[in-house]
C-alpha cells in the first residue's frame, strides 16, 4: 500500500497530494508534521532524516522532497507525463525549481509572521510581501495568454506553481491584483485534485 506522510496545511504536502490524485495513484495519507508530530519519531526519521513532510513510502521505496514526488508521479502517469521535447521538458524543470527556490521562499516570512506568530513583525511581513510581489509579477507575465505553465497541457509545473499561488493569494494582506495569475489559478483550483489538496484553510 502506498502511503503519503504529511498534513494538508503544508504547501509541500499539497503538491504531493495533488500530484498523486491527478496521476490516479491510490494512496493512504498519514497525518504527520506540525501539531500531529510523528516527524521526530525514530521510525519516521529512518525514512526521512530531514524530519520534514511529505514522505512517500511504497513497498519499501521511500521518496521525500515534494517536487521529486511530482516528478515520480509524472514518470508513472501518462496524465502527467513530462514533455518528450527536450526544451519543453527543461521549461517544466525550470518552473519547478523557480517555485522551490524563488516564489515560495519570497513569501515565507510573511506566511510565518501572519500565521505562526502571535505578534507579527510588520517590517518582516512588508519585506516578504515586496519579494513576493516581484515573483508574482514574473509569474503573471509568463501566464499572460497561456492556459498552462508549459505548453498546451496541464502538468506538474502547474501543480507546484498553483500550490504556491494558493498560499500567496490567501495571505491576509494587501497585494497587487495579477489578472493572468488569478485566471490561471482559479481554473486549476476547480480541478478535482486541487479541491482535495487545497481543502484545508491556510494555517
Amino acid at each position: 500500500m502506498r502511503k503519503l506522510w504529511g498534513r494538508l496545511t503544508s504547501v509541500n504536502v499539497q503538491k504531493a497530494v495533488w500530484g498523486l490524485d491527478e496521476a490516479g495513484l491510490p494512496y493512504e495519507r498519514v497525518e504527520a508534521g506540525g501539531a500531529h508530530g510523528v516527524v521526530n519519531d525514530p521510525a519516521y526519521r529512518a525514512m526521512n532524516p530531514n524530519g520534514l513532510v511529505p514522505t512517500l513510502e511504497e513497498d519499501g521505496f521511500v521518496l521525500w522532497e515534494s517536487n521529486a514526488i511530482l516528478r515520480y508521479c509524472a514518470v508513472l502517469s501518462p496524465a502527467l507525463a513530462l514533455p518528450e521535447e527536450a526544451r519543453a521538458r527543461a521549461h517544466v524543470e525550470q518552473w519547478l525549481d523557480w517555485q522551490a527556490t524563488s516564489f515560495t521562499p519570497a513569501m515565507r516570512d510573511a506566511f510565518w509572521q501572519l500565521f505562526r506568530t502571535k505578534e507579527p513583525d510588520r517590517a518582516l511581513v512588508e519585506a516578504s510581501i515586496a519579494k513576493g510581489e516581484a515573483m508574482a509579477t514574473i509569474l503573471d507575465a509568463h501566464l499572460e495568454g497561456r492556459d498552462f505553465a508549459v505548453g498546451g497541457a496541464f502538468g506538474i509545473a502547474d501543480i507546484a506553481l498553483a500550490c504556491a499561488a494558493h498560499r500567496w493569494l490567501n495571505l491576509p494582506t494587501a497585494r497587487i491584483e495579477r489578472p493572468a495569475l488569478r485566471r490561471w489559478y482559479e481554473r486549476l483550483a476547480a480541478r478535482p485534485g486541487a479541491r482535495q489538496a487545497l481543502a484545508e484553510p491556510i494555517a
